[in-house]
């Protein structure tokens, strides 16, 4: 305010600035105005002279003007900011911003008076409003979608869980009675399917809360528990699919910083789809072991066919299922899936394939 407070009659009268301008003597009289404040009060600047200041005003404006901008100039000698509106020659209101500053004291003194049209400030007041009224609905949606995500996680995990251990439980009780080779081989295909069913339920909950927020969730720890946990995986494809040879080369991973049974997931993802694309007249290979650059590295090789390099793009992605083999069951999740639970071990999850093999490589580092 202090620059426009200095400028004199005739450059205030004379200057092209974007906003209103004028003096004010110590009465409240118009001494002097420029032309955008007549246009927009429809009269000359010179007709304006001699005004007083109040009768540019709305009535109500008028009234904030007189109780409340008059008093503040007098204590503090200037205002910033106060919303008023002006009244044109035709009665029309324009909303205006208004600050000003006084200069000199006594009769001698001067009030300079600045406006600023407030319609883009009225405009962005109302928008900031709607966006936060938008805001507040969207959070209250986001918290009932936080809710119902819970809501369906207990499902999968209780309402299918629950049945599915029944019915393991039942099929070990008959594993124990004597059967005859024909009941057997249904005691071991319905475990297969009890295996197949348990994998796809933790699959699909991994994929719900990945893509509903809630991330891959990990509880690393150290020790010998890794081993057991690869082995008993490997003991169980075997149990299932007893036609199937799984070759195991356990090396040094009895002090591997992870998520055990995050691995075993992650290992029986990578036996399922060799199981499925593998070539069943030969077996399958796992290796666990440390590298010489501090990773823990496991690895599962089978002799399928290759992966077709249109499929390779996409292999990782949900719902994503090779065209290779004539069985279509599962949801393509299992790949998906591991590769998340690499990526949540800071690791990577790596393939190759050839036409004599494909190998899936994960990688954990170790440091």
């Amino acid at each position: 305010m202090s620059d426009t407070g200095v400028l004199s009659d005739e450059a205030l009268m004379q200057s092209s600035a974007p906003c209103g301008l004028l003096k004010t003597d110590h009465l409240g009289a118009v001494l002097v105005a420029n032309e955008r404040l007549g246009l927009w009060l429809g009269l000359s600047s010179s007709d304006l002279c001699g005004t007083p200041l109040t009768q540019l005003f709305s009535k109500a404006s008028r009234i904030v003007f007189e109780t409340s901008i008059v008093p503040l100039l007098s204590l503090s000698g200037q205002v910033d900011g106060a919303s008023l509106d002006l009244v044109n020659s035709e009665g029309t209101k324009t909303p205006v911003l208004l600050s000003a500053a006084v200069s000199g004291s006594g009769e001698s003194s001067v009030t300079t008076f600045v406006f600023l049209l407030a319609d883009a400030r009225r405009a962005f007041e109302r928008d900031l409003a709607k966006a936060k009224v938008e805001a507040e609905t969207q959070l209250s949606s986001s918290q009932r979608e936080g809710e119902l995500r819970e809501q369906f996680i207990a499902i999968l995990g209780h309402d299918l869980r629950n049945p599915l251990a029944s019915i393991s439980s039942a099929m070990n009780i008959l594993s124990r009675e004597t059967l005859s080779d024909k009941n057997k081989r249904i005691v071991t295909l319905t475990r297969g399917s009890i295996q197949r069913m348990s994998l796809l339920i933790d699959n699909i909950m991994d994929f719900a809360r990945n893509r509903l927020g809630g991330g891959i969730n990990l509880t690393l720890s150290e020790g010998s528990a890794l081993e057991n946990e690869i082995e008993q995986v490997v003991a169980e494809l075997r149990s299932v699919h007893p036609d199937r040879d799984v070759l195991l080369d356990l090396g040094n991973a009895d002090d591997v910083k992870c998520d055990v049974p995050r691995l075993g997931q992650l290992l029986s993802n990578l036996l399922g789809n060799a199981i499925t694309h593998g070539d069943p007249k030969r077996p399958i290979h796992v290796v666990a072991r440390k590298s010489a650059d501090n990773f823990f590295e496991l690895s599962v090789k089978n002799f399928g066919p290759p992966i077709p390099p249109s499929a390779m793009e996409r292999l990782f992605d949900p719902f994503v299922r090779s065209d290779n083999h004539g069985d279509q069951m599962g949801l393509g999740l299992g790949l998906h899936i591991a590769s998340e639970i690499a990526k949540a071990h800071d690791g990577s999850l790596d393939v190759q394939s050839t036409d004599s093999h494909t190998i899936f490589t994960l990688r954990i580092p170790q440091g």
